[in-house]
């Protein structure tokens, strides 16, 4: 039987005055732990070999798992200049382990680190691939493995960590639902701290200032996201500030902002005298009717799917404006100073958007339409269908969002 040492098992999140948190488990249950889904029993005897690997040399580099997708990695880029301090090693010592999606821009990202990028979804569901970085993780001698992520799953994140068999481990406090319980339970009683970031909802900027805080024992004041990009020019011959970007597309059907609405604005930054472009995957859902109108407009380019990462990179940091969704590339847009309006919902409201004003650059704006329902974890009730968008994002006003690009243009102002 596990013991959980905090004021409130039953609450995700525990209010404290500390910033650590103990969690202790017997040794019997670890050896047998109730509540675990049939994949981690698959994993287990693989993850249990890969751990217990003879490793030759003395441990020696810093491990940083961040098994998140571009936007997180975007938010914490930032709090990752304070570890060199943290551990007193060069910079060049940390290695950054993450996910493949955004390896292509890791160059930019992380410069002066070693950068290590994984399938995070073949990590998650294959044995052998499991299994075979899971020997790599391993044969990297790690002196001390850290996470600090507070959205992540047990069985990605935290069995990297553990895997690695450092002699010191730190992770911040997790998201923990009763479903995710005992998968955390069994890593979290075994690393040697936890850091508290504070109660859902906080800001992930302000949860990776407290980490570091924590880590330095001194007081990091957070800072908004920050990404240099190299003066390299890209394949697309656009005179800089003479175009407008759109994002329509997202990671689910619920956080696009009717395609419609984006088509209307489109309308209107041609009439202003600006090129269009909507950027993002291929095959993310828009409604195919509208975007062959567009097509038969010179001033409106479809760039969904022809453009690399470092390419969208370039395009956004040279538009005179972006519009987007809740999406990972709104935080590169931000990132990278372009002037940025973002749809934001309300199912993590303050936790990724929007930012505290005080971490919102001045080319920054966030429109919302606030409910009684903000922050249901995306577990939306009031939308008919689920490719429908929900209702916090579909009622956003699009009068709004036209007055905030208008400030962001210098149009109409003297």
């Amino acid at each position: 039987m596990t013991k959980l040492e905090a004021n409130d098992a039953a609450s995700p999140v525990h209010s404290k005055k500390t910033s650590r948190i103990s969690i202790k488990a017997s040794g019997f249950w670890r050896l047998l732990p109730a509540g675990m889904r049939k994949r981690w029993w698959l994993f287990r005897p693989f993850d249990l070999i890969a751990r217990n690997l003879p490793i030759i040399s003395s441990p020696h580099d810093i491990l940083v798992v961040r098994m998140d997708g571009i936007g997180d990695m975007t938010l914490f880029r930032q709090s990752l200049e304070y570890y060199a301090e943290a551990f007193e090693v060069a910079k060049g010592n940390i290695i950054i382990l993450g996910c493949q999606s955004w390896g292509p821009i890791s160059g930019e990202l992380f410069p002066d680190y070693k950068v290590i990028t994984i399938n995070e979804h073949a990590f998650a569901r294959n044995v052998l691939y499991r299994f075979f970085i899971s020997i790599r993780v391993r044969m990297l001698g790690i002196r001390v493995a850290v996470c600090d992520s507070y959205y992540r799953r047990a069985m990605m994140a935290d069995s990297l960590v553990w895997v690695s068999g450092a002699p010191k481990t730190i992770v911040s406090y997790p998201y923990i639902n009763e479903a995710t319980r005992a998968e955390f339970l069994y890593y979290l009683s075994q690393v040697s701290e936890i850091i508290d970031t504070g109660d859902y909802p906080t800001h992930e900027l302000v949860r990776h200032a407290k980490f570091v805080s924590a880590l330095l024992n001194r007081e990091i004041i957070p800072e908004p996201p920050s990404i240099s990009l190299p003066q390299t020019t890209t394949d697309f011959s656009i005179k800089r500030r003479s175009y407008v970007v759109l994002v329509p597309g997202s990671n689910e059907p619920g956080r696009r902002w009717p395609i419609e609405s984006y088509m209307l604005l489109a309308g209107k930054y041609v009439n202003l005298g600006y090129q269009v472009l909507i950027v993002g995957q291929a095959g993310e859902t828009v409604n195919k009717k509208n975007t062959t109108d567009l097509k038969l407009q010179k001033s409106i380019k479809d760039y969904r799917g022809k453009t690399s990462l470092l390419e969208l990179l370039h395009l956004l940091a040279n538009a005179a404006l972006v519009i987007t969704n809740d999406t990972g590339p709104a935080h590169l847009s931000i990132a990278i100073g372009a002037p940025t309006i973002v749809m934001v919902g309300g199912g993590h409201y303050k936790s990724f958007f929007p930012y505290p004003a005080a971490l919102t650059p001045i080319n920054t704006r966030f429109i919302s339409h606030t409910m009684s329902c903000y922050n249901c974890f995306w577990r939306c009730t009031k939308r008919t269908e689920p490719s429908d968008s929900y209702p916090c994002i579909e009622q956003i006003n699009l009068e709004l969002v036209w007055q905030a690009s208008k400030e962001l243009l210098h149009i109409g102002q003297k």
